[in-house]
C-alpha cells in the first residue's frame, strides 16, 4: 500500500509564497486563487490526491505554516510457528 498524508494549511501565516508548491515532489500542492486569507494572500491548499505525507512542504514553510499528516497502517505480526 503506498503512503499517503494530507497537509492542513494555517491560513494566519501562509502568505503564499509558493515555496512548499515547488518543493512538493507529487505536485500535489497549489494556491487556491479562489480564495484570501484574513492578510489577503492566496494561501497553499491540498489541490490533488497524492500526498504522501513526505514533510518537505513543512521543512520549506519559513512561516510554519503547515502541518503534514500521514496515514498509518498497522503490520501484520508473523504468525508464530507451531512446533
Amino acid at each position: 500500500m503506498p503512503a499517503s498524508g494530507w497537509i492542513e494549511v494555517d491560513e494566519l501565516y501562509c502568505k503564499g509564497c509558493e515555496l512548499c508548491v515547488t518543493a512538493c515532489p507529487k505536485e500535489v500542492i497549489a494556491l487556491d486563487m479562489d480564495r484570501l486569507t484574513p492578510k489577503g494572500y492566496h494561501p497553499a491548499h491540498l489541490a490533488a490526491e497524492g500526498c504522501t505525507g513526505c514533510g518537505i512542504c513543512a521543512v520549506v514553510c519559513p512561516d510554519a505554516a503547515l502541518t503534514v499528516y500521514r496515514h498509518v497502517t498497522q503490520r501484520k505480526q508473523p504468525s508464530s510457528l507451531v512446533h
